[in-house]
Order: structure tokens, then sequence, then C-alpha cells
């Protein structure tokens, strides 16, 4: 039994692999989508999927309309991920709704057990390039996090945040 599961977990990832390396056309989205919904999630139209996106396990996320997922995104659903409409998330981006705990000393990681939190992100956020959100965030509408962030807390509408950990920049400005 335990060779079997093994087998069908290798093999539904293998099928990931080539479904999710596909172009980001048209045609190609309903196949990606297609496996996300057969996964659990919930998709809606006119979300771009580059090449090279992994996410795992599919259940428990909610991507609205006019999404950019760039190349190499990786997001982990375990916790919950809810992404808002026109929302850009950049090149190998993470977006961590799982981890690992830390066990006490003299007990090994692999057993440590996981920790989840949902993450949610407003719509008209831009997530830059190389940044990791870590399970529990909450990102605001508007906000913008710059390149290589790493977000551990919370980040208020309309602001831009930078760093690792990510902090406060400046608010954005209104257009005159």
């Amino acid at each position: 039994m335990k060779l079997i599961k093994a087998f069908l977990v290798v093999s539904f990832e293998a099928l990931m692999n080539i479904i999710f390396a596909l172009p980001r056309y048209k045609v190609f989205f309903y196949l990606k989508k297609g496996l996300l919904v057969s996964m659990g999630a919930k998709i809606a139209n006119n979300v771009f999927i580059y090449p090279g996106v992994w996410i795992s396990s599919g259940k428990n996320l909610v991507i609205e309309e006019d999404v950019d997922l760039a190349k190499d995104v990786l997001i982990t659903t375990q916790g919950g991920v809810f992404i808002g409409a026109r929302t850009l998330i950049g090149y190998r981006s993470q977006i961590l709704s799982s981890n690992h705990t830390i066990p006490p000393i003299g007990e090994p990681f692999p057993v440590s057990g996981d920790s989840y939190g949902k993450i949610h992100i407003e719509k008209d956020v831009w997530i830059a390039a190389n940044c990791i959100i870590t399970a529990g965030v909450r990102i605001g509408e508007g906000a913008v996090i710059a390149a290589g962030s790493v977000v551990t807390k919370d980040v208020e509408p309309n602001t831009i945040v930078g760093g690792v950990p990510a902090k406060f920049i400046k608010k954005r400005t209104a257009k005159i």
C-alpha cells in the first residue's frame, strides 16, 4: 500500500510538473486551472500562470481575476491562501502558508510537525521578485512588497515595505 501511494504521489507530481511547464498561452491556462480545481482550488478567469509555477497542494487556494503568477512562483496552500484581483506576484517569489515547527533539543526535525497560517493578499497588490510571504500574514489592498523582502507581519493597505524582515518604507501617494 505504501509503495502504491508513493507511486501515485510521484506520478501526480510529474504530471503537475509537465502541465505547469507549459507556456502562459490562454489554452494552457485551462489545463493549469483544471488541475488546480481538481485539487480543490478556486481559480477565476484571466489568471496568468507562467512556466515553472509550483502550487502544493491546491486545496485551500482562492485566486481572483487578473492575477499574474510569474515564472517559478511557489505557493503552499495547506494553511490557506487568498490572492485578490489584479495582484502581481514576481519571479521566484514564495507564498508559504505552512512551516515546520522547531522541536525541543534532542527531538528530530522531520517529525517535529507542521504549523499553518492563512495568507490573505488583498486586491491590487504588487509582490516584486524573490519575496517570501510567511504563514499567517495579511497584505492590505494596494500594498507593494519590494524585491527580495521577507514578509513576517501584516502589511497595511497602500504601503510600500521592504527588507529582511520587511519594514515600512513609505505610503503610496495618490495620482494628482
